[in-house]
């Protein structure tokens, strides 16, 4: 059994960032770690792959003989590799017996939420290659501080959950720079727990593009909440502390933690009702940390 994550995101989240430091981490707690680079268009890694789909196919050539824009070729180049998920496997089957896989995805979000290309590769390797994966959302934490861009990253990432249908978190990327764009209306748990969005609307209500279309946001608000899948927790890469956190939280969802226990409801419970300290790292100690006190706001 090997476990690993798919990491996705709109572009400029910083996936290709999050694999570097995530494999960097994970190998200093003694993990032996394959990233797997599965986007065509990134031909500047700062990270050691140790598959990489230019070896197969890479977005300029589709770009160039297909006369394809780059949102064009990326859907052919995930629709190639479909077709030959054999030389996937092929190149993956000397990972599966001792490395942790972190595979780096594109950053356009069409292909998570509409085509099911990737869904069905990631699929076939999970089946084919008994894998264990978690979907790691990364949104930029900066969309935050504006209420509209906060929405659509709502619905962006409820919408890859549903798409996907794997186990899934959604990180805030770059908790570090998160006002760095402009204080936040609520404190950081309205956010991170998605807490009530008819609060948004006064905020949204400021703005004459987003007033426009008061009625359908506020539609679109309520089909996340009557959803109640989404929430965010967060990541300052840099930060080992946080990177450890989010990893505790990826070992539980893909069952990493339960590897090499003894199959008993005994141990499984012990780590299922544990006591956790996660709700406090999460928020009020990343709050403390990153945003300033005089722009905090208290709820009642």
């Amino acid at each position: 059994m090997v476990f690993g994550q798919v990491v996705i995101g709109p572009p400029g989240s910083g996936k290709t960032t999050y694999c570097n430091g995530m494999s960097q981490f994970l190998q200093l707690i003694g993990r032996k770690v394959a990233v797997i680079n599965l986007d065509p268009a990134n031909d500047s890694l700062p990270y050691k792959c140790a598959v990489n789909i230019e070896d197969l196919i890479k977005l300029s050539d589709v770009m160039m003989e297909h006369s394809l824009g780059p949102n064009g070729g990326l859907v052919y180049c995930m629709d190639y590799l479909e077709k030959n998920i054999d030389w996937l496997q092929g190149r993956l089957a000397p990972l599966l017996r001792d490395h942790y896989l972190l595979f780096d995805f594109p950053g356009q979000v069409e292909l998570f939420s509409l085509h099911s290309n990737a869904k069905n590769v990631i699929m076939k390797l999970i089946k084919n290659l008994n894998l264990r994966l978690t979907a790691v959302h990364l949104v930029d934490a900066h969309l935050c501080s504006d209420p509209g861009k906060y929405v659509s990253a709502l619905l962006l990432s409820l919408s890859t959950m549903l798409h996907l249908e794997l186990p899934h978190v959604n990180v805030l990327s770059k908790i570090d720079l998160i006002e760095n764009y402009g204080r936040l209306a609520f404190n950081l748990d309205f956010y991170t727990d998605v807490q009530d969005l008819s609060y948004l609307q006064h905020h949204l209500d400021q703005d004459p593009r987003s007033a426009k279309y008061r009625k359908l946001t506020k539609e679109l608000c309520d089909v996340v909440e009557d959803f109640g899948l989404v929430n965010f927790t967060t990541l300052d890469i840099q930060d080992k502390e946080s990177v450890g956190n989010l990893v505790k939280l990826l070992d539980k969802s893909n069952g990493y933690i339960f590897a090499g226990m003894e199959a008993s409801a005994a141990e499984f419970s012990k780590i299922a009702v544990g006591a956790t300290d996660w709700d406090y790292y999460r928020v009020a100690a990343v709050q403390e940390k990153y945003m300033d006190d005089e722009n905090l706001k208290f709820n009642d």
